[in-house]
């Protein structure tokens, strides 16, 4: 049971992050590398906001959601909106150079050392009981709560509201959206922010869960095989694609060897490139416009 719990923990951080890089490719096709550093800056967003608002942790919390957002925003209307219409490898490399960039900034701002928000908010991370044997801490709980609650709310949003619609069109043809009266540039915000905002959330229940340091970087970059793995076109998939990597990445913590686990996530995507080189649920189509 234990093992099943973890399994349901780690899927759902990495489905959470993944639909980042799934939101920003399906509308723009650029790949956004640039993903993890952002959630760790959130993270880190929410230790400043912890330290201003330590009486009223709910309100830390949604100020370091906002901010986060805005940030999102702020990049693609500062820094990728030049890039539109360039070559789609121009645009991946600035996300490079801004990964690069955050991680600068994070480590001279707040240093390279371990950092506890929770206990900076004054919130106890409970250790909860679940079917006998089985314990899930409350941010482990909370991560699993606020990914489906996403990405039920993602699947709403592009179905059924206008802006959800514009968005899936300009990624289908931006051309022919741009043509029918859709502003391309406030799509692309909405995405980066959006994508911002879920990698938000990510960021800042695993620090809560288990402290911040410049490493969790490394966790946004494994969540990218997850995206892949599923098809960077499709959310569907991006879950799917998060529950085998995390599977596959517990199972050989727990039966070969935890030196194993930046490992594996990396091992699934070579066997899916070889085997299905346009994920799960994506297609030959949007393969080749990578």
């Amino acid at each position: 049971m234990q093992l099943a719990i973890n399994i349901a923990v780690l899927a759902a951080i990495y489905a959470l992050i993944a639909c980042g890089y799934v939101l920003i490719y399906r509308v723009s096709r650029v790949l956004n590398l640039a993903h993890g550093e952002l959630m760790m800056l959130s993270a880190y967003l929410l230790l400043t906001t912890a330290s201003l608002f330590s009486k009223n942790p709910l309100i830390a919390l949604t100020a370091a959601v906002f901010l986060s957002l805005c940030v999102g925003v702020l990049v693609y209307l500062f820094l990728m909106r030049r890039m539109t219409g360039e070559m789609v490898l121009a645009a991946v490399l600035t996300t490079v150079a801004l990964g690069v960039l955050l991680r600068g900034l994070v480590v001279l701002i707040w240093s390279a050392q371990q950092q506890n928000p929770a206990q900076a908010l004054g919130w106890a991370n409970y250790s909860i009981p679940v079917f006998g044997a089985g314990r899930i801490s409350a941010a482990g709980a909370a991560l699993i709560a606020v990914t489906t609650l996403i990405y039920a709310g993602l699947f709403l949003f592009l179905r059924f509201s206008r802006y959800g619609i514009r968005m899936r069109a300009a990624g289908q043809n931006p051309l022919l959206a741009a043509q029918r009266g859709i502003s391309l540039h406030v799509i692309y915000a909405l995405a980066w922010g959006l994508s911002t905002f879920t990698g938000a959330m990510a960021g800042i229940l695993i620090s809560l869960d288990s402290g911040l340091d410049s490493t969790m970087v490394l966790i946004g970059l494994k969540a990218f095989p997850a995206a892949l793995v599923g098809g960077l076109d499709s959310l569907v998939g991006a879950l799917l694609g998060a529950l085998i990597i995390a599977a596959a990445e517990v199972l050989m913590i727990y039966y070969v060897d935890a030196l194993l686990s930046d490992v594996v996530p990396f091992l699934v995507l070579i066997l899916m490139l070889i085997v299905r080189p346009w994920g799960l649920f994506g297609t030959r189509e949007e393969l080749d416009r990578v």
